[in-house]
């Protein structure tokens, strides 16, 4: 008996392991084919009527008809759960509405119905199911007032850069009709925001256009309808555009649109017993603070988020909600009454400003508008100008006026600042307040100039505009008032600035300025403010009435003397550090959300139809390049073992030419003379003188 060689019993192995990856391609292939397709692609209501695929509404119709009259004739063999999908089936398909959504885009919104009456008349007879199954709705959402787009005016309207927030819905669809209302508070939430619009399934090639599609090209409304879309700000094409994929609720759908279309921040609520730590103590103080007291708790609206991110570098603001057993804390503390409120708190020590009841958007701006700026305003980069405190600038009463004055309150952020910025309020309020017609009202020279915007009060933090302070602030306790704290002793400063412009000087300056480039020859000292500077530090004590009657004597100088043009080049005031603004979707549910798309992709290529075939290629091309490496690997030794015998071939033979050519030279010619010779052909012999001689 002959055996198996161990060549062919290892070979079988080895062929496995190098066609395995062909070999799981093909299976996955088979697998896919045979079992997950076959349930991407139920049966079709057009197969249990019989009908084929598309039939019309007559088709429909004479097919349900020959059904019928076979369940007439008592054939015995009908079922009540035949009878529900046949019904169903025909009244599915003989509404225009409702045949359209599921021929186009696959859409069966009561396909529950069908397993629910199947439950409940498992073990009666057909005849007692109730007819029709399912309810027709005509739902026209221009009736109430809603804006519907078409495919002919969707370009003209996106003129402005305005975001949008699109449904896509269908007339004859039950879940549309039952969003109406959420669609119209949602609406009204967005007043002022954003546009909005709907968008009939009918208009096939607006549609196609907005919704999202398969891998093989088809319509696909995952989360059935209706169907939410936006485009950000600035966003005109479907590239940008942005799906809803939550919940379809009205707050869900307001958050989802304000956090990831329009990326506003979000506005948080707090307790009485942390609105202090969390909110008042971490508001930078050049902000106001803006306390909205609510009812419900709902979550902030768009608009409150839009004013929110408008106002951020003048307002912060944060939710409380109203609970009656917190009434009277409320009351003593902000005087608050009840729910809705808002309380505006500016300057420390000022009385809070209260506004009662709920009003629209309208109302809530101009509130916030009105009250954004501290009564005391901050001296700071971005409103040096707007104050008229800055030598580069002119004063608030217009470019005509040669001399005005800031007097300015300079310290580090301490509980003796906040009580000078107290007082510093208290003068301003005297001020504006000041009737010139009053005889017995003194010192009315700060208070005209504070009138005519000649005189503006402000405060400045000595921390963060350090060089800005010390180039005010000479003198020995300077580091009192000025840049970081070095010892527990903090010392706020009232200065008044009293800035002159000079027109000869001030046509000098420009003149010098434009020529342009400087030589060297010029001197720095051209390089300084337009406007003369003179400062004055306040000495007395910290009360209303002297401070009002120091500022009056200071301006009636400033206007009355002729006091030296002295300029000179003021430090940069340094940019405030804005309070970060936390916007958009957090880190980690967009991690969430990109995870659930891949997933939605993946299912998408499971139910594609194109998969198997595509994977049975694969499988092919897999083998083939197997194969054909396999072969040249067998081929290779052969050709390599060939190559060498024809090359150590070639080699002996010219190893044989080489010594036949030695032969023939050896033969032909003689050996060459040599040391070793017994005796040279030429030799001769040369006798001595002392030799024996014949």
């Amino acid at each position: 008996m002959a055996k198996e060689s161990p060549s062919s019993s290892s070979s079988m192995p080895s062929v496995l392991r190098a066609y395995a990856a062909p070999i799981f391609i093909f299976v996955l292939a088979m697998f896919f084919q045979l079992f997950l397709l076959p349930r991407s692609f139920p049966t079709s209501h057009y197969d249990v009527l019989g009908v084929k695929t598309y039939g019309s509404e007559d088709d429909v119709r004479e097919a349900y008809e020959a059904i019928a009259s076979k369940w007439n004739s008592d054939s015995g063999d009908a079922r009540p759960a035949d009878f529900i999908k046949i019904q169903y089936a025909y009244e599915l398909l003989t509404n225009p509405v409702w045949k359209r959504d599921y021929d186009l885009y696959g859409i069966d919104e009561s396909l529950h119905i069908i397993e629910e009456l199947e439950k409940q008349y498992s073990v009666e007879d057909f005849a007692k199911i109730k007819t029709p199954l399912l309810e027709a709705v005509s739902y026209e959402p221009e009736h109430e007032g809603f804006m519907a787009i078409t495919s002919q005016d969707f370009a003209s309207k996106f003129q402005d850069s305005k975001p949008w927030l699109i449904q896509l819905y269908s007339s004859g669809s039950n879940s549309s009709a039952q969003f109406s209302m959420a669609w119209r508070r949602i609406v009204d939430l967005l007043d002022g925001v954003a546009n909005h619009a709907m968008v009939e399934l009918g208009d096939v090639r607006l549609v196609t256009y907005l919704a999202e599609k398969k891998t093989t090209g088809q319509v696909l409304f995952r989360n059935g309808l209706p169907s939410i879309v936006a485009f950000p700000p600035q966003c005109k094409t479907a590239d940008c555009l942005i799906r809803f994929e939550g919940e379809l609720s009205t707050d869900a759908i307001t958050d989802w649109f304000a956090t990831t279309v329009l990326e506003l921040p979000r506005v948080f609520y707090h307790t009485k017993e942390t609105l202090v730590p969390k909110f008042l103590a971490k508001v930078p103080p050049n902000k106001v603070r803006v306390i909205l007291f609510s009812q419900t708790g709902e979550r902030a609206t768009p608009s409150v988020r839009q004013a929110a991110k408008d106002y951020w570098n003048f307002a912060s603001l944060t939710y409380v909600l109203w609970r009656e057993e917190d009434a009277s804390f409320w009351w003593n503390a902000l005087e608050v009454e009840s729910a809705p409120a808002m309380v505006i708190m500016k300057d420390p020590g000022l009385k809070p400003v209260v506004y009662h009841g709920s009003g629209n958007r309208t109302w809530f701006l101009d509130i916030l508008e009105q009250n954004k700026q501290l009564q005391l305003p901050q001296l700071s980069s971005t409103t040096s100008m707007e104050l008229g405190c800055d030598a580069r600038g002119y004063s608030r009463a217009g470019f005509e006026t040669a001399t005005w004055y800031c007097a300015v309150l300079v310290g580090r952020q301490s509980t003796e600042l906040n009580k000078m910025r107290e007082t510093m309020c208290r003068v301003q309020d005297a001020l504006s307040n000041h009737d010139e017609s009053d005889e017995a009202s003194k010192d009315p020279s700060a208070a005209s100039a504070h009138k005519n915007k000649r005189l503006t009060l402000a405060w400045l933090d000595g921390e963060v505009q350090s060089k800005y302070c010390f180039f005010y602030v000479q003198s020995e306790t300077s580091y009192d008032t000025c840049g970081t704290r070095k010892s527990p002793i903090d010392v706020p400063r009232i200065l008044i600035i009293r800035y002159h412009r000079n027109a000869t000087e001030s046509a000098n300056v420009e003149k010098k300025s434009s020529n342009w480039p400087k030589t060297v020859w010029e001197s720095e000292a051209d390089d300084v403010d337009p406007a003369a500077q003179l400062v004055v530090s306040y000495d007395g004590p910290a009360e209303t009435p002297e401070i009002i009657k120091w500022l009056s004597k200071m301006v009636e100088d400033g206007d009355s003397k002729n006091l030296p043009f002295y300029r000179a080049k003021t430090p940069e005031l340094v940019p405030e550090s804005a309070e970060p603004m936390r916007s958009g979707v957090p880190k980690s549910v967009k991690a969430t959300q990109a995870l659930l798309r891949l997933w939605n992709r993946i299912k998408d290529y499971l139910e594609d139809p194109r998969m198997g075939p595509t994977l049975l290629l694969g499988a092919l091309l897999s083998a083939g390049s197997v194969w054909w490496t396999r072969s040249r690997a067998t081929q290779q030794p052969v050709q390599t073992t060939q190559q060498s015998s024809t090359n150590q071939s070639d080699n002996n033979k010219k190893k044989e030419r080489k010594r036949e050519q030695r032969r023939r030279n050896a033969k032909g010619e003689e050996a060459p003379a040599s040391i070793t010779d017994n005796e040279p052909k030429d030799a001769v012999q040369i006798l001595s003188s002392g030799s024996d001689s014949d």
